[in-house]
């Protein structure tokens, strides 16, 4: 992989505890005079599964960027908490913002194109990055959002319908809450009761993409086969400067890995 990978714990603290988010910064061998890139994975994800073993990261430094990835609260390397407020959304983009912060990331500053951060997340990660832009606007340069959702599939879980078929095995008779549950299951690593906590943490703050709409250029990229493709047309409306691409034969899983993905990616964010 191009550039140089410090993949280790950030030291930090955020609201006065240590969230023990696991941090992964890769370095490009040939700089480019642009700001560093966030990516934000998705649920029962992590920063190998999404970003490294699919390209992503060495796409970005192979481009110039500094990458800057996280582990989330009880995925990947990162720590799972015991406390449900580690998990919402509110809490994770605070602790966001301090790692970036802690990574060398500074506010915009006009005759300095290396300045700010660009944003890249996918599925929950993409619901993050829409929140983060939107309320962190003198940082936030440019956003890519992977699989969005004008929805929140993960605040309609029927979290006790899947807290019984990991005790004893009943049958989740929700579709989309049964899908997720298989999902997560099937993911290396899985911690699946840190996996509800996020879950718990989240439907205290379900999103509501009119509540704060990001006003910076954005790219929106969905799988044409994805069940949330429509969610493209519905951000997009709410959203000023937003760009869509829908590539052809993905689904929500599988986008990720798309060349073409990257590729669009890579031409947006190289933009001044």
């Amino acid at each position: 992989m191009a550039g140089q990978h410090a993949g280790q714990a950030a030291h930090h603290t955020v609201e006065g505890t240590d969230p023990g988010l696991h941090v992964v910064v890769a370095e490009p061998e040939d700089p480019a005079a642009l700001p560093p890139v966030l990516l934000i994975h998705g649920f029962a994800s992590s920063v190998a599964l999404n970003w490294e073993q699919s390209g992503w990261v060495g796409a970005l430094t192979g481009a110039g960027r500094r990458v800057i990835a996280v582990d989330l609260p009880g995925h990947g390397a990162s720590q799972a908490p015991e406390d449900v407020d580690s998990y919402t959304p509110g809490r994770i983009r605070a602790d966001l913002l301090q790692i970036v912060t802690d990574s060398g990331a500074r506010p915009l500053a006009a005759g300095h194109p290396e300045s700010g951060l660009d944003v890249v997340g996918y599925s929950l990660g993409s619901r993050l990055a829409w929140e983060f832009g939107a309320t962190q606007p003198a940082l936030v340069r440019r956003i890519v959002l992977g699989g969005p959702s004008s929805r929140d599939p993960l605040a309609e879980f029927d979290l006790a319908a899947a807290q019984r078929f990991l005790a004893d095995g009943t049958p989740i008779e929700d579709a989309s809450t049964a899908r997720l549950v298989t999902m997560a299951l099937a993911s290396p690593g899985s911690d699946m009761y840190a996996l509800l906590s996020l879950v718990e943490g989240i439907k205290e703050e379900p999103f509501d993409a009119a509540e704060a709409v990001p006003q910076q250029p954005l790219l929106l990229v969905s799988g044409e086969k994805d069940e949330r493709v429509a969610a493209l047309e519905v951000l997009a409306g709410l959203a000023p400067a937003a760009t869509t691409v829908v590539v052809p034969g993905r689904n929500h899983v599988n986008v990720v890995t798309a060349r073409a993905f990257k590729q669009a990616a890579l031409e947006f964010l190289a933009q001044a």
